[in-house]
């Protein structure tokens, strides 16, 4: 059991990578907040699951992670019902495609916002208690797209790249406290999300992916087990590409 004894947080936990993820961390003995923005009842049915699936213990925790003073609530309410955060993975986000003609100044503020400053504030929320320990391990969720021209996610890919950045850039203060942090940049990934495109643009993710199909949010899930592990002991301010292949088409 790689997490025996360890408390989790997992933003975004109520459904396709987070929901996975929170499911994995379980079955290797963590105890999981599951975080949500709006499905309160999609995420006490992943706690539901965990529980009668693991018999370990899971609650939901509401917040818009855009807001720091309601992260911050959200973190202590953690601490008080489970304990010191041990395990954080930013995983909440939003993309929101929109074409460069059609990008407006409010809908660049607002997935920024969910996308870059929300992992920031959940981060800064957490590590005070990981620093207290003198443990932390960290997993933030960014994207291919981060890596590759996506004119119509103009924000989305901003903000996952700055993820990718702002994991880079705390990893060395992070490191004298032993607190690791990664991060991990998914292609395209069967999620609710691919909900928001059309079924022809699906089948063309799909058909140019070299393996030939969507990744499984299990996948993405075994992959951010892996960072949080001591299987990845020296690693630390890196990103794993986890896409297909995808990462090789402009």
């Amino acid at each position: 059991m790689k997490f025996q004894g360890r408390v989790a947080l997992v933003t975004g936990g109520s459904r396709g990578i987070g929901k996975a993820t929170a499911l994995k961390l379980a079955s290797e003995g963590a105890t999981v907040a599951v975080h949500y923005s709006r499905s309160g009842a999609k995420a006490e049915g992943v706690c539901a699951e965990i529980y009668g699936e693991y018999q370990q213990k899971a609650l939901p925790f509401q917040a818009d992670v855009s807001d720091r003073e309601a992260v911050n609530k959200m973190v202590a309410a953690v601490t008080k019902e489970l304990g010191t955060i041990d395990l954080l993975v930013n995983n909440a986000g939003d993309v929101g495609d929109m074409t460069f003609d059609e990008l407006t100044p409010e809908h660049w503020d607002r997935i920024v916002a969910i996308n870059l400053t929300g992992p920031f504030n959940v981060l800064w929320a957490v590590k005070p208690g990981m620093i207290e320990q003198q443990f932390g391990r960290i997993v933030n969720v960014s994207s291919i797209a981060a890596l590759a021209v996506r004119p119509n996610q103009l924000p989305y890919a901003a903000a996952k790249a700055g993820v990718i950045s702002l994991t880079k850039s705390c990893c060395g203060p992070l490191a004298q406290h032993n607190i690791r942090i990664n991060s991990v940049a998914p292609g395209a990934i069967a999620t609710d999300m691919l909900s928001e495109v059309s079924s022809e643009m699906v089948e063309q993710l799909r058909s140019t992916t070299p393996l030939g199909r969507l990744g499984e949010p299990e996948e993405m899930a075994d992959v951010i087990a892996f960072l949080l592990s001591e299987e990845s002991s020296y690693m630390t301010g890196a990103t794993v590409i986890a896409s297909g292949g995808r990462i090789l088409i402009p």
